[in-house]
């Protein structure tokens, strides 16, 4: 084993060993009994109107997938912005403009198949 890679494994068990001597600590110098206060799920500050073991409806994790993929599809225009001038530069700048547009054109088109199916919207 290189120096390196000795350095490397003492930082992962002092990792290891720092978070189980927290975990044990926590149990052995934490609270045994909870409150009845701490027992109840809690959700934004609203008392619990439902038992805490309903059924979610399907539209719940349709938006959430939703959400998910025009969150991580928006994050891709963060670094294009932060390179689009090298393209410039270099004469690129239209072409790498044109693509960014399209990318966005079929994002705008899903989002409008979106909104048209009626899956953005939230029944009670």
């Amino acid at each position: 084993m290189t120096l390196n890679g000795l350095g490397l494994f003492i930082l992962f068990a002092f990792a290891l060993l720092l978070a189980g001597g927290m975990i044990a600590l926590s149990s052995v110098l934490g609270r045994q009994k909870p409150s009845a206060g701490h027992l109840i799920p809690y959700e934004c500050g609203i008392d619990p109107v439902a038992k805490p073991r309903h059924r979610l409806h399907v539209k719940f994790f349709l938006i959430a997938v939703i959400f998910i993929i025009f969150d991580v599809e928006v994050v891709f225009l963060y670094p294009w912005a932060v390179v689009f001038r090298d393209f410039v530069a270099r004469g690129e700048g239209l072409f790498v403009f044109l693509e960014m547009m399209i990318f966005l054109g079929v994002l705008v088109i899903g989002l409008l198949y979106l909104w048209g199916r009626g899956a953005l919207e939230w029944e009670e």
